[in-house]
């Protein structure tokens, strides 16, 4: 059974850091791929940044956030991490992990993948 699970969402203040988690299982594919999405309430999902899980581990952030969060992997704890600095009011929102079974290269679009987490909750504020 495939499954993915957020965790390390909580509350932080204004120009803090968090590291969100999110662990894999029941995959039986090769390859895959994890991206990270974040959804603020009223606003659309919004694409933050993805991973390959094989070879060298090929990541792309988006614009949003570059520079500001990066995505890593640890492949022998079959997880993903989502690295958080520099936070601001409008980083709050849930953010979920999801799983591309089926690309080889990694996107920030929502559509192209089909398993996702149940979120984690990021509130930043002072």
């Amino acid at each position: 059974q495939l499954q993915l699970v957020e965790s390390g969402g909580g509350l932080v203040q204004p120009g803090g850091s968090l590291r969100l988690s999110c662990a894999v299982s029941g995959f039986t594919v090769d390859h895959y791929v994890i991206g990270w999405f974040r959804q603020a309430p009223g606003k659309e999902r919004e694409g933050l940044g993805c991973i390959s899980m094989n070879g060298g581990g090929t990541t792309k952030h988006a614009n949003s956030v570059k520079g500001r969060f990066t995505i890593s992997r640890d492949n022998a704890k079959n997880t993903v991490y989502l690295q958080m600095n520099s936070l601001k009011p409008e980083d709050t929102a849930v953010y979920y992990c999801a799983a591309d079974l089926i690309h080889y290269v990694c996107s920030v679009y929502a559509i192209e993948y089909g398993y996702w987490g149940q979120g984690t909750q990021v509130t930043v504020s002072s």
